[in-house]
């Protein structure tokens, strides 16, 4: 099949490109700048190609031949009014696609509730581009999921520094009370290329997580646990904002403000879906990667990972690890709830 994959210089998408390879699919890659993939070992087997989804006029000829479209691409962190930037880049990609006669477009996005007056700015920035990209005549099917746990995955990365940098925090009150649905990196991937294998006949959701539903202090007490760690002190007070979180998270770890702030305005959000399949039995058929499991793959590498993974801040000293050549096989899909419009 032939693909295109907007957003591969991304953290999830640099890992998929590669599990689209090996699945035998033809891989074209969409990036304002490809000479930023051209030092990636897979980047001889793909097709680079510049576009940008801000620019209309540059889409069209990138897409021109694709079976099926990844978007995965958002502009959090960005400066400027990242939901207008993510709209219009939605919308550009959306008319593209349907000109080029584009079969089905895959999106991974956000969990959490349709209601935006429940959402982060950045959860409903990601809902409203699922709507958006659903609104044309090519079908969409939209991936939602929570904390992916993953060495270089800027939700763990802030989790893995907290807690490997301080053993006693004062922290919002939503590190113990908020829950949500942690999911590894493998599991994501495999969802990810399992699904352009569905009919392609109608727009859908599906919401995916892990086996378990857990606290923010919970992911810590288990990476401590895994890393060798003590358990942390975590004093949780009422009066930490979100913009004060950010700033501290930002000060301990290597996540830029601009970055951490929708990171935290997300966390507080309960993010978590009920053991439901699809109404057609697309559904797992052994238990996906629990979350002690996914953070001691991810615990064993060096935290330079992380600057390969999309965001460039620098990392901290950390102490070092050696990272082990990980083989992962597919893991089946833990879907959990699928909706169709």
């Amino acid at each position: 099949m032939r693909v295109a994959v907007v957003g591969a210089t991304g953290y999830v998408g640099g890992r998929l490109v590669p599990e689209l390879l090996a699945g035998g699919h033809q891989v074209r890659c969409l990036a304002r700048n490809p000479s930023r993939l051209r030092g990636v070992p897979w980047s001889r087997d793909v097709e680079l190609v510049t576009a940008d989804v801000l620019v209309k006029e540059s889409l069209g000829p990138a897409l021109q031949g694709v079976d099926v479209l990844y978007y995965l691409v958002h502009a959090m962190g960005h400066t400027g009014d990242f939901a207008e930037s993510d709209r219009i880049g939605a919308e550009n990609t959306r008319g593209a696609a349907e000109a080029a006669g584009v079969a089905r477009i895959v999106y991974l996005g956000g969990l959490g509730e349709d209601d935006p007056e429940m959402l982060s700015s950045h959860l409903a920035s990601r809902h409203e581009v699922g709507r958006i990209l659903a609104a044309g005549t090519v079908p969409v099917t939209e991936l939602r999921a929570a904390v992916i746990i993953g060495s270089g995955s800027a939700s763990f990365e802030m989790l893995r520094n907290l807690t490997d940098v301080l053993p006693a925090m004062i922290c919002p009150r939503w590190v113990t009370k908020t829950l949500c649905q942690p999911i590894a990196i493998a599991d994501v991937l495999h969802y990810l290329v399992a699904v352009i294998d569905r009919p392609a006949d109608r727009s859908e959701i599906l919401e995916v997580g892990g086996p378990t539903v857990v606290t923010y202090r919970d992911m810590m007490d288990r990476y401590a646990a895994i890393a060798g760690l003590r358990r942390r002190l975590i004093i949780p007070v009422p009066l930490l904002s979100p913009r004060l979180s950010s700033h501290w998270v930002n000060l301990v770890t290597p996540l830029p403000y601009g970055l951490a702030r929708p990171l935290v305005d997300s966390l507080i959000t309960m993010s978590s879906s009920g053991p439901i399949a699809t109404s057609d039995g697309w559904s797992t058929t052994r238990p996906p990667r629990s979350t002690r499991r996914s953070s001691r793959l991810s615990s064993s590498c060096t935290t330079p990972t992380v600057r390969r993974a999309g965001w460039t801040a620098p990392a901290p000293a950390l102490r070092p690890r050696r990272c082990p050549r990980i083989r992962t096989g597919p893991a089946p899909p833990s879907t959990r709830i699928a909706r169709s419009s």
